[in-house]
């Protein structure tokens, strides 16, 4: 890895290049009476009180201290493919869940419990005092998690986690995986065989990245930034009244991006949001105001995501979307998108009211 400058190390990096891919060296201490030293490449997610963050290929996070730095430099992102990734069952839900983490987790063997409880506030009556509901924002940040085995007998696992949810005044939901042979067909079975009920059916789909930001629409009109304001709240349909807990999932991930096409009348005609792990980019929560359907936003917001994953070095694009919402369905088959697996949410048999 080459660093030097005109015969010397430099840091050729400032706060300014969070966002883009990096190359550094640390000093990591001395072997054999000479300095040690360690390379790191990947995208500098952070750079807060002295510490940088580095997002490597493979979606791993380092931590660096900025003291230790000897050389460092931005890197052109790595050539961008354009075929339809390869990727297990397993690599696509472990990235899914770094992209939407949930608050709170607990392992139980190869299986996580996941869990973002809010306060809802709720109108009474017109006119009213509000009282609060607890609720879990979102199903995906408030299920389980089974990525192999739970370490005990199903039917113990299966009562440790419903006790687990109902401590936080949440239904046990299981996520299960389909229509792959690494998929989570047995667990479903034995579930279904215990009463475990099926809700959400909902579609794992993937594509190249390059594609989706290779068109002629022109991007410059659409916002990014790193948090979602009040406009992009508004017309997220899952956040009613935007809780810290449901910010907390909605920013969470290695390196998270909200894009907002401003209307011309004010307010936002249509938003998105990105989240890039690795050589993964994740896209969801991509609305379009009532009003501005039909107009090609959605693929704008795409597209402009797109270029900021590429900048960032992710090659593939992952989405989840309802089994049922047909007009998505259709939106994501024109821009390439294909089935990779299904999964839905096994619901225990006194699962009580739905979470959101």
């Amino acid at each position: 890895m080459e660093f030097l400058a005109g015969g010397r190390a430099e840091v050729r990096i400032t706060h300014a290049d969070v966002g883009k891919r990096v190359s550094v060296r640390r000093l990591t201490g001395t072997r054999s009476g000479e300095p040690a030293f360690t390379d790191a490449v990947g995208v500098l997610t952070s750079w807060n009180d002295g510490v940088l963050s580095i997002t490597r290929r493979g979606g791993e996070c380092v931590r660096i201290e900025e003291s230790s730095l000897v050389a460092a430099k931005v890197v052109p992102a790595a050539p961008a493919r354009r075929k339809v990734p390869a990727a297990t069952v397993r690599e696509l839900q472990t990235v899914a869940a770094r992209g939407w983490p949930a608050i709170e987790t607990e392992r139980l063997g190869e299986w996580t419990l996941r869990a973002a409880v809010q306060e809802v506030p709720r109108q009474e009556r017109p006119g009213g005092a509000e009282a609060g509901r607890r609720s879990g924002f979102t199903r995906r940040a408030n299920s389980v998690l089974p990525l192999g085995d739970p370490g005990v007998p199903l039917d113990e696992a299966l009562a440790r986690a419903t006790r687990w949810y109902a401590d936080r005044g949440l239904p046990a939901l299981v996520t299960v995986t389909t229509g792959r042979a690494d998929a989570d067909e047995p667990l479903t079975a034995e579930l279904a065989a215990r009463g475990w009920s099926d809700e959400a059916h909902t579609s794992v789909r993937i594509a190249a990245l390059a594609p989706l930001a290779d068109t002629d629409a022109d991007t410059s009109g659409v916002r990014l930034s790193r948090q979602p304001d009040a406009d992009w709240l508004t017309l997220y349909n899952r956040a009613g009244t935007p809780t810290a807990e449901a910010r907390a999932v909605l920013t969470g991930g290695p390196s998270v991006w909200f894009a907002q096409v401003p209307a011309a009348d004010g307010g936002t005609a249509a938003i998105g949001r990105l989240v890039v792990d690795g050589r993964w980019a994740g896209f969801s929560a991509v609305e379009t105001a009532a009003g501005r359907r039909r107009q090609g936003l959605a693929s704008l917001v795409m597209a402009a995501l797109a270029e900021r994953a590429l900048q960032e070095g992710a090659s593939a694009a992952y989405l989840q979307v309802e089994a049922d919402n047909a007009g998505a369905q259709a939106l994501y088959d024109r821009l390439g998108f294909v089935e990779h697996h299904g999964y839905h949410y096994r619901r225990g048999p006194a699962g009580g009211a739905a979470g959101a």
